[in-house]
């Protein structure tokens, strides 16, 4: 036996800065965002600062080759997959190092593209959690040539979580308080919130998934469009439609609206297949309104999962939003509308950049496992104790 392993695995020191890459790919399918961050200290007194970020775009082929993925695909579809996007996640990088030129890069953190997530599924009776992210870690670490943390989600659901939502530890670093009770949501594919009680520790994070929150508007977009357009820009669609009050009655009489958390959810629910459910039920309705309908949907089961789930143990003034659905107007406005006793506001008003956080969190998600340290716990993910998540590839020698 020989030690040339461990010696070859990461060590953060409390005493340097690294700095680190983080890599999103988001269930709203419209690219990977890459941010370089630089971490100073250790443990849950680190400072986090976002130097730069990146976004690269998925093509309409590319968009359209993973919605076919996750409806159709066969292994060798999915294996094919996995190494492409590896390879994809592995030049948004190495765009990102090029443009923002920083001293040296120490690890990459990747999220990884969202192919299934499934934390109720059961097989022969048996309770079998299971999730499936791709974007294969070791291409991304040969390429980019340093350690890469990848498979955030699994270790999770080993252990009795839901596997989601990740995201809320950072929250807890980057946008806690010592004497105001916040509340953070993050408007991507799914909607999610994260609760900071004030003054609390790690352990005292509530946070759930509340249901859609773009993927049911772009898929309609995408659809009504014929693929012209893949989102409501600026809530332009919805602020000229009229809400369908059938549909969305029927739709906040979803069965997951009501399911206490911990709880996650994603395309599989709320996703392609309910949108031809939509449509053989209700019809071919104007797309302005199907958009306004879908939007106002979004709106409202976050604002009751605010007011029945939150709000009465923990009464913030201030919701801060995170995410693509913070640069859509009509949402935004309703959002507000349903919580006229919040301060609904954009992250950036904190510091934290709504658009790059999710890639920044997959920095600092990394940092946490190479440090050793918890990124879920029992009020965030449903998991039985505090569990460190990742999975580790290296670079050649």
């Amino acid at each position: 036996m020989t030690d040339a392993p461990l010696r070859r695995f990461p060590i953060i020191s409390p005493t340097a800065e690294r700095f680190a890459i983080g890599l999103m790919a988001g269930t709203s399918l419209d690219g990977i965002d890459a941010a370089l961050v630089k971490i100073v200290g250790a443990g849950d007194a680190i400072q986090v600062v976002t130097l730069a970020n990146h976004h690269a775009p998925y093509t309409p082929d590319e968009r359209a080759g993973l919605l076919r993925l996750m409806r159709e695909g066969n292994l060798a579809d999915l294996c094919a997959w996995d190494a492409y996007l590896g390879q994809r996640f592995a030049q948004t990088a190495l765009e990102l190092i090029q443009r923002a030129q920083p001293p040296h890069v120490d690890f990459v953190g990747s999220h990884g593209q969202t192919i299934w997530h499934a934390p109720n599924a059961t097989l022969f009776g048996t309770s079998v959690p299971n999730t499936l992210q791709i974007g294969q870690p070791d291409v991304i670490a040969a390429r980019v040539g340093v350690p890469v943390v990848a498979d955030f989600r699994t270790r999770d659901m080993a252990y009795g979580g839901q596997g989601a939502p990740l995201v809320p530890i950072v929250d807890w670093l980057l946008l806690r308080h010592a004497t105001e009770h916040r509340i953070v949501l993050n408007l991507g594919g799914m909607a999610n919130i994260t609760v900071l009680p004030a003054g609390g520790a790690p352990e005292t994070i509530q946070a759930f998934d509340t249901g859609p929150a773009n993927a049911l508007i772009d898929l309609a977009v995408q659809q009504g469009t014929h693929g012209a357009r893949h989102y409501d820009a600026d809530g332009a669609l919805a602020s000229v439609g009229t809400v369908h009050a059938s549909l969305l009655e029927w739709l906040m009489a979803h069965p997951y609206l009501q399911q206490p958390p911990p709880k996650s959810t994603g395309r599989e629910v709320f996703g392609e297949a309910l949108l031809d459910a939509i449509q053989v039920m209700f019809g071919d309705m104007p797309l302005p309104d199907l958009v306004a309908t879908l939007t106002e949907f979004t709106a409202a089961s976050v604002a009751d999962a605010l007011r029945r789930l939150v709000l009465p143990r923990y009464p913030a003034t201030r919701v801060m939003v995170s995410g693509g659905g913070v640069h859509n107007r009509s949402l935004m406005r309703r959002l507000q509308t349903y919580l006229p006793d919040l301060a609904v506001e954009s992250s950036g008003q904190y510091g934290v950049d709504p658009d790059s956080k999710e890639a920044t969190a997959f920095a600092v998600l990394a940092d946490r496992f190479l440090q050793g340290l918890p990124a879920t716990y029992p009020n965030t993910t449903g998991v039985s104790q505090p569990t460190v998540a990742g999975k580790l590839a290296l670079p050649a020698d």
